[in-house]
């Protein structure tokens, strides 16, 4: 039998910097069991009792370990980088706690300041015009063609190297002059901004910390 005591809060720790972290985030982890996460993300907190860290290889392990931990009656806090609800770990710790018959009600979402909001912000883009898009993790990324021609500024999360993406958009008829920006690493102290044109996208190296913005079709 499940403790109600138990409960899952899904924090969303902004885009890497300690400055992005909300007091609720910083509040939660410091008053849960346990906090589970990439050693990068738990870094970012000074008061945190026991730890678990993953990597890409035992993400899924490690959360599962986590809601584990939450059905024996424990508070168990599972960061994730950006807001739980972009490209985050939601859908797969929602996904877990089904299996293992975790209630939904004893799982809170800590919202947190996606690396597009602040994308938007540095680029002065009001981001709910725009389209906006998430590719990590996914190989078929033919879904930007359908909007990347609608006149409106695209703002999306690579799946790999940003290069591939930029020669994926030029093979597939976008032109070689579309402006382009790219925001890598935003908000840590090596922040890059480069605004250029697709082409030149195409043959340069960024590190996978990147936000695409695409400008419109025809734009100056």
């Amino acid at each position: 039998m499940i403790s109600m005591e138990g409960k899952i809060f899904i924090v969303g720790i902004g885009p890497g910097a300690e400055e992005y972290l909300t007091l609720k985030a910083v509040e939660t982890v410091k008053d849960s069991d346990y906090t589970v996460g990439s050693t990068r993300a738990i870094d970012l907190f000074a008061d945190v009792k026991n730890t678990i860290a993953f990597n890409v290889k035992d993400l899924v392990d490690k959360l599962e370990e986590g809601v584990d931990l939450a059905v024996s009656g424990n508070s168990v806090s599972i960061l994730s980088t950006g807001d739980p609800g972009f490209s985050g770990v939601l859908n797969s710790v929602l996904r877990i706690s089904t299996e293992k018959g975790f209630p939904h009600e004893n799982i809170e979402v800590i919202p947190g300041i996606s690396s597009l909001q602040l994308a938007a912000a540095r680029n002065h883009i009001q981001w709910d015009s725009a389209n906006v898009m998430t590719f990590h993790g996914r190989e078929n990324i033919e879904d930007i063609l359908e909007v990347i021609d609608n006149g409106k500024i695209t703002i999306a999360l690579p799946s790999r190297k940003v290069k591939d993406m930029a020669q994926f958009l030029l093979d597939n008829g976008v032109s070689e002059d579309r402006p382009v920006t790219v925001c890598e690493r935003l908000s840590y102290p090596d922040e890059r901004i480069v605004a250029t044109t697709l082409k030149n996208i195409a043959s340069s190296e960024f590190t996978y910390m990147c936000i695409m913005i695409i400008g419109p079709k025809n734009c100056p």
